[in-house]
């Protein structure tokens, strides 16, 4: 979601310095939330401006993208491993904890897929 142009906050804030209303009043005229109101006045108290914020940026990576080759080696090891067993192998051999969707992120990052071989047992038919 986009934040919000410069002008409307500044437009929302001057609004409030000029007593136009109660805050919860003023945010229904711009149509926005009260606590969004609330946030800008706490913004512009603690940091004097009312640009918006940078994005928090996340939770970082379990490993690094250097790191990331174990996988294709680990593939190469064990090309039959399920994506649960990959993530074991990652666990005993990095020893860093990761989903089965980061295993699969990675996978797909790496363009190796998951496609079991043809090689098995073929099914029995009557």
């Amino acid at each position: 979601m986009k934040s919000y142009p410069l002008e409307l906050r500044q437009r929302i804030v001057e609004a409030v310095d000029q007593h136009l209303g109660p805050i919860e009043e003023i945010a229904g005229i711009f149509k926005v939330h009260s606590s969004y109101v609330y946030k800008l006045l706490r913004q512009r108290r603690d940091t004097s401006d009312l640009a918006p914020l940078p994005h928090g940026g996340g939770a970082s990576a379990k490993l690094e993208v250097e790191e990331r080759g174990v996988l294709a080696e680990l593939v190469a090891e064990h090309p039959d491993a399920t994506l649960d067993e990959l993530r074991d192998l990652i666990r005993k051999k990095k020893r860093v904890r990761v989903s089965v969707s980061t295993v699969w992120r990675w996978l797909e990052a790496l363009a190796l897929t998951r496609k079991k071989s043809l090689v098995g047992r073929a099914k029995q038919t009557r």
